[in-house]
C-alpha cells in the first residue's frame, strides 16, 4: 500500500470470515444482482473478456515477447531500475471491448534463472485489499528466501483497476480524513450512529459523483477480466498466481471461471468465498477474529509486564489501554491523535504481531508522561493522504459492487450491537466503513460466484493459513480447500495468528510454497508447521537492539 517493504496504511480494508454465525441480513437489501438484465450484462462482459484476451494472446505470439513494452519505470512508482514497467489497456466495460478504454500499470523483473534455472513463466501477485497494489512485488526477487522462485519465474505485481495510477478511483477530497485528531466513542451513542449514517451516505454520494457512470465497472468480476487479460498479454497460456486476504478471492473467482487457464495458485491467508457470506456477513465475521488477536497481543505484552510495566494480566493491560484511550480523548497526543486515531494504530497489532513491540512501548511510554512515541506511530501521514483515499474508495467500491447489503439501518444496528457485546475491540469501527455499502448509489450489483462449481476440476492448488489470523479467520480457509476441489492442498501455522503468511515470517511455510511453485507438488492435502516465534520484549529505548545472533527477515508488504 505504500513503498515496497512499508508498513500498509490502510488495515480495516482487510476482508474475512467467520467464526461466528450472525443473524442473516433482514430481507430489504440493496437492489439486488438476481435479474436478467444483469445476468444478461455478465454474460456480454465474459463474452467481451474472451475477446479482449484472445487479441492480447495473438499479439503477444506475434511480438514473440508478451504483447507488453517493458521498459524503466515512471519515478512515481518509486521503483529501482531493477524493475520494469508497462501499461496494459483494458476497457472499462468489457460488455463494451471496444469502448472506452483504461490502463493498467505492471511491473516485472525478469527471471534471473540462476542455478541453471529453467524459466516456468510469469508469477502474478495480487496483495488483497482491495485497493492495495502489487506494483512492489518484484522486489522480493532480490530476498533470499524468493532466490529460487525468481530464478524460475518472471515476478510481475500490478495496480488493479482504480488503484494507482490505474484509472484512479476517489470518492473524496483526500484532505477531509489528512488530519487528526478524529474522537470515536467506546461504545456509540444513538447520536453518533446518525452522524456515521449521514457521513456513509455523502461518501457514497462522492463516489457516484467522482466516478460517474465508471463505478459500477470497480468489481471482483472485474478484477478477474482484467487478470485474465493480463495473463494472455503476458504470453502466458495458463496463470500462475500468488493472491493474499481479498486476493485469495480474486484468485479463485478466476480458478472458477477458468479453470482451464489456470497453471499454479499460492492462496494465502484466505477469504472464505461462501457466495452467501460475500461481503457483509464476511465483514461481521471479522469482529470475533480481531477480538481474540488483540487478546493475543495483551496476552504477550502481559507476559513482559517487566519490559512494558502495562499490568500483568491481559485485563490488566486493558486497563492501560482504556487509560491511555481516556486520555486522548480529552487532549489528544501531540494534538494529532485522537480514540479514532489510537484504533486504527492497534488495530494493526491485531493483524501482526511484527509492531507487538512498538505498540506496547508506546503504550508505556505515554503512561510514564512521554506521548512522543503514541503520537509518532499514530498520526496520520498527510503525505500518504491521497493514497489511503484512493484504497479505501477502491475498497468500499468493489465491496459494494460484488453483491447486495441490507439497506435498512436497523440490520446493521441489530447485528452490530448484538456481536460488540463479544466482540467489542473493532466491531463498530468495521461496520462503519462498510456503511456506504448500504446507500450504494449503483442500481443493480454483481452475482456473487459460486467458487468451485463448474465442470472442469480445477487443478492443484495451494491455500496457506494461519491459525489465529483475524481478518482472514481459518475456517475461510478449509471452506476454500473445500471448495477448490480434491486437487486443493493446505498448509496451516499452528497457533499463529499473523496476516500474510508466506515470504519471510515462517520457513516451513515457505518451504511448502517454494515446493509447490517449482514442482507442482504439495506434501499432502493438510499439513501443519509450527508457529513463528513471538516477538521479543524490547523498550522503546532498546527497539533498535538486535536479539545476538539473529538476523532481521525481510518479508513482503503486510497484505490487506
Amino acid at each position: 500500500m505504500q513503498t515496497p517493504l512499508a508498513r500498509c496504511g490502510v488495515a480495516a480494508a482487510v476482508l474475512s470470515l467467520t467464526l461466528c454465525t450472525p443473524s442473516p441480513p433482514a430481507r430489504a437489501t440493496t437492489p439486488g444482482p438476481n435479474t436478467a438484465g444483469s445476468a444478461a450484462r455478465a454474460a456480454a462482459a465474459n463474452a467481451g473478456a474472451e475477446l479482449v484476451a484472445r487479441r492480447a494472446a495473438e499479439a503477444s505470439g506475434a511480438s514473440g515477447a508478451g504483447g507488453l513494452r517493458f521498459r524503466r519505470c515512471a519515478s512515481v512508482e518509486e521503483l529501482p531500475s531493477t524493475v520494469q514497467c508497462a501499461s496494459l489497456r483494458v476497457p472499462l466495460d468489457y460488455a463494451r471491448p471496444d469502448g472506452p478504454q483504461i490502463s493498467l500499470t505492471v511491473s516485472r523483473v525478469a527471471a534471473t534463472g540462476h542455478g541453471g534455472a529453467a524459466r516456468q513463466g510469469a508469477l502474478v501477485y495480487n496483495p488483497g485489499g482491495p485497493g492495495a497494489s502489487g506494483m512492489f512485488f518484484p522486489l522480493v526477487g532480490g530476498l533470499p528466501e524468493w532466490e529460487r522462485i525468481g530464478a524460475a519465474y518472471d515476478l510481475v505485481g500490478y495496480a488493479p483497476r482504480g488503484v494507482g495510477r490505474s484509472a484512479p478511483l476517489s470518492c473524496e477530497d483526500p484532505a477531509v480524513r489528512a488530519k487528526g485528531p478524529t474522537q470515536v466513542p467506546a461504545e456509540p451513542s444513538a447520536a453518533y450512529k446518525q452522524q456515521r449514517i449521514a457521513a456513509a451516505q455523502a461518501y457514497a454520494r462522492g463516489c457516484a459523483q467522482r466516478a460517474g457512470a465508471a463505478l459500477p465497472y470497480y468489481s471482483t468480476l472485474d478484477n478477474v477480466r482484467d487478470l485474465h487479460m493480463l495473463r494472455a498479454a503476458l504470453g502466458e497460456e495458463k496463470l500462475t498466481f500468488m493472491g493474499a486476504s481479498y486476493g485469495t478471492y480474486l484468485g479463485a473467482v478466476y480458478a472458477t471461471l477458468h479453470p482451464g487457464h489456470v497453471r499454479r495458485m499460492v492462496l494465502d491467508s484466505a477469504v472464505d468465498p461462501d457466495p452467501r457470506r460475500i461481503w457483509y456477513l464476511d465483514n461481521l465475521g471479522q469482529a470475533p477474529g480481531f477480538e481474540r488477536r488483540w487478546y493475543d497481543f495483551r496476552a504477550w505484552a502481559a507476559r513482559h509486564h517487566a519490559t512494558y510495566r502495562l499490568g500483568a494480566t491481559p485485563a490488566a493491560v486493558q486497563a492501560s489501554y482504556e487509560r491511555v484511550r481516556d486520555a486522548v480523548a480529552r487532549t489528544p497526543a501531540d494534538g494529532t491523535v485522537g480514540t479514532g486515531e489510537l484504533q486504527a494504530a492497534f488495530l494493526q497489532a491485531a493483524y501482526y504481531d511484527d509492531v507487538w513491540q512498538e505498540r506496547a512501548a508506546a503504550l508505556s511510554a505515554f503512561l510514564a508522561g512521554d506521548p512522543g512515541p503514541l503520537a509518532e506511530q499514530a498520526r496520520p501521514d498527510p503525505r500518504s493522504a491521497a493514497e489511503r483515499e484512493n484504497a479505501r474508495a477502491v475498497y468500499t467500491a468493489v465491496l459494494c459492487n460484488d453483491a447486495a447489503w441490507p439497506a435498512d439501518w436497523e440490520t446493521w444496528d441489530r447485528d452490530n450491537t448484538e456481536l460488540a457485546r463479544r466482540a467489542p475491540f473493532e466491531t463498530w469501527a468495521n461496520a462503519f466503513l462498510n456503511l456506504p455499502c448500504a446507500y450504494w448509489p449503483v442500481r443493480e450489483r454483481q452475482q456473487p460466484v459460486a467458487v468451485g462449481e463448474q465442470p472442469q476440476a480445477i487443478p492443484r492448488t495451494l491455500v496457506v493459513a494461519a491459525e489465529r489470523d483475524g481478518a482472514t479467520p481459518y475456517p475461510g480457509a478449509l471452506e476454500l480447500q473445500r471448495r477448490l476441489g480434491s486437487g486443493a492442498a493446505l498448509v496451516t501455522e499452528e497457533g499463529a495468528g499473523a496476516h500474510g503468511v508466506v515470504g519471510g515470517r515462517n520457513d516451513c511455510v515457505d518451504r511448502h510454497v517454494e515446493r509447490y511453485l517449482l514442482t507442482g507438488d504439495t506434501s499432502g492435502w493438510r499439513v501443519t508447521c509450527a508457529p513463528h516465534p513471538e516477538p521479543a520484549p524490547v523498550s522503546l529505548d532498546d527497539r533498535a537492539a538486535q536479539i545476538p545472533g539473529k538476523v532481521p527477515r525481510a518479508l513482503l508488504p503486510p497484505v490487506v
